[in-house]
């Protein structure tokens, strides 16, 4: 006989003790209610090294301007021309054209804006020749934008390259009066937009304006030039090798009649700090001394953008035109910084956007080179043949992804760049940087008028050359 038997449950599971574990001491949380945390003084992201401010020598400047006085020279139009641009139409302000070699000094506005109306647009594509040496010159160009190589004939009977022309710059300039040969092939490395004067337009203008004409001829090869030497500058007559009773001639040096003077600029700020701020929260650290400390980073951040920037005195738009070249062939190469320094003595320093050094590392990298590196007060700075590459994110970079690398030698017995300041101001709390107080307005808040005086002066034209369109977008 079987035996039906119902199935058993299962025991239920017996819940879990939770074991609360007895504090045995005063939490971190708690302890910091009653603790001084160690804290740091306020940063700031803005504060960059500043090499340019750093490796300036600068001089006092008691009388607020400082004139530089040179030899006298005869500049022969070596200015760039600018222009319009109105959709794909170009057109170059009239004014701009007394920066051609035959028309410099030559100010009437309604001949120059005839001879404007005269240029023709044209574009030419990468590896298009647009003059051919040995061919009749016979017209001016002016490149509105792009790059064009100047290609000549070597010693040997090869080809060389005599040089490179970029925005703004013109060539055959020379040829407004008289007849004459292209003496090198002129190619475009990019896409050019030009402006060309055919000879024929120019002299169908002169035959209008009677000084125009009278103008041209006096400057040209054919009328009378005061001598200079290489440099452009007022010669100074001298004899060698002569024997006998020989008549020396007689020199004196000319100076410059109307010297260029800098007068100091001022950045400045009024800070602003609340009586009960600066009475209540002082400690660990002085509110005001760490406000004015701040506030004294930004104005030295700003005056080295005005060095490099300020159209009165700062580098990029001071340097004269005979001091800038192009690139090889877009990004910063050994060859182009090679160009560079052989354009002046004794560079001492290369000053590039941290993006325009890193395009050079990766050009020496292409072929095989290491850059070498000095020491640089306590600091190993890359450098090319000795000179030490600094970076400076002050030198912009514009939207077409280029920009530039200034080369530079310092120093009033160098001849080269040097900072302006005066020292001694009422309230000084740095060289050339003062801080006065401005007093309390009626809601407890107390003013100080922080002020830098600064200013920069190129003794000599080769203490600065630039090399221009550094191109700085990475490369697939």
């Amino acid at each position: 006989m079987s035996v039906d038997t119902e199935p058993t449950a299962s025991p239920a599971p017996v819940p879990a003790v939770e074991i609360r574990q007895v504090q045995l001491s005063l939490s971190t949380a708690a302890a910091r209610n009653l603790a001084t945390t160690t804290k740091s003084e306020p940063q700031m992201q803005g504060i960059s090294s500043r090499w340019l401010l750093r490796t300036l020598p600068w001089v006092h400047t008691p009388g607020g301007a400082y004139r530089v006085n040179r030899r006298l020279s005869y500049v022969v139009g070596d200015g760039r021309v600018t222009f319009v641009k109105s959709g794909s139409r170009v057109e170059v302000i009239p004014a701009e054209l007394a920066e051609l070699p035959l028309l410099r000094g030559f100010d009437d506005p309604t001949a120059l804006s005839a001879l404007a109306e005269r240029f023709v647009q044209k574009e030419y594509e990468p590896g298009q020749v647009v003059v051919h040496a040995g061919q009749a010159a016979d017209h001016v160009h002016l490149i509105a934008h792009g790059k064009i190589e100047k290609i000549g004939t070597g010693q040997y009977g090869d080809e060389t390259l005599l040089g490179r022309l970029g925005d703004g710059d013109a060539f055959g300039g020379q040829v407004l009066d008289g007849d004459g040969r292209w003496e090198f092939t002129a190619k475009a490395v990019t896409a050019c937009t030009l402006l060309v004067l055919p000879r024929a337009a120019y002299r169908a203008v002169s035959e209008q304006y009677e000084n125009l004409r009278d103008h041209v001829r006096g400057l040209s090869p054919n009328g009378h030039h005061p001598s200079t030497n290489k440099a452009g500058e007022a010669a100074i007559e001298l004899s060698a090798g002569h024997v006998g009773e020989a008549v020396l001639p007689g020199a004196y040096a000319d100076y410059e009649l109307k010297p260029r003077e800098y007068e100091l600029s001022v950045a400045q700020t009024v800070l602003k700090v609340h009586t009960r701020v600066a009475d209540l929260y002082n400690q660990p650290m002085n509110q005001t001394e760490q406000q004015l400390r701040l506030t004294v980073q930004e104005l030295r951040e700003r005056q080295e953008y005005e060095l490099v920037n300020n159209p009165e005195f700062g580098l990029l738009h001071n340097t004269d035109y005979d001091q800038r070249i192009q690139t090889h062939s877009g990004p910063p190469t050994p060859d182009d910084l090679d160009d560079l320094l052989s354009m002046r003595r004794g560079t001492e320093y290369l000053f590039a956007h941290p993006r325009a050094i890193a395009a050079f590392g990766k050009e020496c990298n292409k072929r095989g080179l290491l850059l070498g590196t000095v020491d640089l007060g306590g600091h190993h700075i890359p450098a090319w043949r000795g000179v030490p590459l600094l970076p400076c994110g002050k030198i912009p970079v514009s939207d077409r992804q280029s920009s530039s690398i200034i080369a530079v030698r310092t120093g009033e017995d160098n001849e080269g760049v040097i900072g302006l300041h005066q020292t001694g101001l009422p309230d000084e709390i740095e060289p050339g940087l003062n801080c006065r107080f401005m007093g309390i307005d009626e809601k407890a808040i107390i003013s100080y008028l922080v002020t830098a005086y600064y200013s920069a002066a190129i003794l000599v034209p080769d203490a600065v050359g630039i090399l221009e369109n550094v191109e700085v977008r990475p490369r697939a």
